[in-house]
């Protein structure tokens, strides 16, 4: 683990070293032919193990035990070929030492031991201080963990004229020759002293909502907005995601991040870009044509003309390396790529991905198939629930308990929706005795045909003439052999709000309904007559509606 929220499990094999998080997220994989050093120091409560490459990148777990030290010693020597030494530490608190650069790693070393070391590549600017003073200052990381409140933000130097390390001359001190070495690393390690291989202005951004400036480096990717400003590392970006929006005329582009952005106390693990779909723009890359031949071939060309979009994920996956999704073989019932739902109080769009799912824009959610235990489909008609419903919902459980209730889908989408998941082989709950059975079978026969509408009549024939109403109330009128159901206005709005609000009320007052002990009624005597029907005045005032069916013809 590289901090308490980053655990993860280590291994070791012949080919190399990899570190997978736990929980799903970033992979680490070191080839062994990439491997330039190894070293093991004594930190507290535990032994850490740090890893260099070729291009200078180091890594640093924390965590190992002290049995684990020797084995892992024995393994690599036998089968890397690598010894790891040990680093010993410099705790005296001597602030008078020599420096040593090796890749693009700074150590601070005081009497052969490290006091600390920083990362060249993280250096935002470094400058000189009068003639002795070498001032580094480091961009503020803003992937950074939810635990991580602390950053090292700048670092000072003082080079004497004496100093024998970087021996100076009349035209340049020990400190300037410092300057220039860590000038060259940070240059070459982070670019951020150079402008940007292309900019993309005026951007639209969902997630962090606002306009920025979309600046696209060497090593890294620059959002530079009004209020706001971001940096984020290409190593941190895990997936693009390329999501076109059905009759609308733009294209939302995800990059998914891990560790996320924060933006005060609130994580981004998505930025969520929304593009114009027809916007053609041409740029060209400003970068030689060296470094295109050698480090970037076959991955940028000089120049792209196209949509905006495009352009943008093809200079950003040939710079990151990273991976573009897009959407797959699903199709809404207009052929569209997602279908419309609400998650939570946010309305929304649900992307169906051929290994998950991603709800967008806000707050946009992304679900693996990997990481689902069970789809379960509500309020869909099969299975015995009512048939009158437009909408559905669908529940997705994860396997960590976590669930995700995507509400008021329309019902016209539940035929391609359910092929579609029932085609990835997940596991379907909620469809009557078995999986594929009956009962949702007549749902997918019946999609297509919107079930008559209870409410509606009853909204029809309150509004309806007085004959008709009259005659639904003579009809109503319940003989005594019957239950002995009240007949009252409050009764029939009862009715009313449990068909609206779900199954749940129907079920829980059959159930109170069912508890009750049955009422034993006296046997009638041959000689008892029964009471007359009470004729109802024509005249009468009608029954004024109750607020509810304000509401509902409202929302119909």
């Amino acid at each position: 683990n590289v901090s308490s929220d980053n655990l993860g499990q280590f291994k070791v094999h012949p080919g190399g070293l990899a570190w997978k998080r736990q929980g799903g997220g970033k992979t680490i994989e070191i080839d062994k032919a990439d491997l330039t050093s190894v070293t093991w120091m004594k930190v507290p409560r535990a032994y850490q193990l740090g890893v260099r490459i070729k291009d200078g990148l180091s890594y640093t777990f924390i965590g190992f035990r002290e049995q684990d030290v020797s084995s892992l010693i024995n393994f690599m020597q036998k089968n890397l070929g690598i010894s790891p030494d040990e680093k010993q530490l410099s705790v005296g608190g001597h602030n008078w030492g020599g420096i040593g650069i090796v890749g693009s790693m700074l150590t601070f070393m005081v009497e052969s031991k490290q006091a600390f070391e920083v990362s060249l590549a993280d250096v935002s600017q470094t400058q000189m201080q009068g003639k002795t003073d070498v001032l580094l200052e480091f961009h503020v990381d803003d992937t950074t963990g939810a635990n991580e409140k602390d950053s090292l933000m700048d670092m000072s130097f003082h080079v004497p004229t004496s100093n024998t390390q970087f021996p100076g001359n009349e035209n340049r001190t020990s400190a300037q020759i410092l300057w220039e070495a860590i000038l060259d690393r940070a240059d070459n390690g982070s670019g951020s002293s150079g402008e940007a291989v292309v900019t993309f202005e005026g951007i639209a951004i969902l997630t962090p909502r606002g306009r920025y400036a979309v600046e696209l480096h060497l090593p890294f990717l620059r959002l530079q907005g009004q209020a706001n400003d971001f940096k984020i590392q290409y190593s941190s970006i895990l997936r693009l995601f390329v999501l076109p929006k059905s009759n609308n005329p733009h294209t939302i582009v995800v990059v998914t991040l891990d560790p996320p952005i924060r933006k005060g106390q609130t994580l981004y693990p998505h930025i969520v870009i929304q593009f114009e779909t027809e916007t053609v723009v041409q740029k060209n890359m400003k970068l030689s044509r060296e470094l295109l031949d050698e480090k970037y071939k076959d991955r940028l060309v000089e120049s792209y003309q196209g949509l905006v979009h495009e352009v943008f994920v093809k200079v950003l996956r040939g710079l990151s390396g990273a991976k573009v999704t897009r959407p797959g073989s699903f199709r809404n019932y207009k052929n569209g790529y997602a279908v419309k739902s609400s998650l939570k109080a946010e309305d929304g769009l649900l992307y169906p991905l051929e290994k998950g799912f991603f709800f967008l824009p806000k707050p946009p959610t992304l679900i693996l198939d990997e990481e689902i235990e069970f789809v379960e489909f509500e309020r869909h008609g099969a299975g015995g629930a009512s048939m009158s419903s437009q909408y559905f919902d669908l529940l997705v459980k994860l396997k960590n308990d976590q669930e995700h209730l995507f509400r008021n889908i329309q019902r016209s989408e539940y035929r391609n929706l359910f092929n579609f998941i029932n085609g990835k082989g997940l596991k379907v709950m909620n469809l009557g005795d078995g999986q594929g059975t009956s009962g949702v079978t007549d749902v997918l026969q019946d999609t297509d045909d919107v079930a008559p509408d209870p409410h509606l009549e009853r909204i029809k024939n309150q509004a309806g003439s007085s004959e008709d109403s009259d005659e639904e109330d003579e009809d109503f009128v319940l003989h005594k052999d019957d239950g002995g159901s009240p007949t009252d206005d409050s009764g029939g709005e009862e009715s009313d709000a449990s068909e609206s609000g779900g199954e749940k009320q129907k079920s829980s007052k059959k159930e109170a309904r069912s508890s009750k002990p049955p009422v034993k009624r006296k046997p009638k005597g041959k000689d008892e007559k029964r009471k007359p029907k009470k004729k109802k005045d024509p005249n009468a005032p009608k029954r004024p509606m109750m607020p509810f069916m304000y509401f509902s013809m409202a929302e119909r």
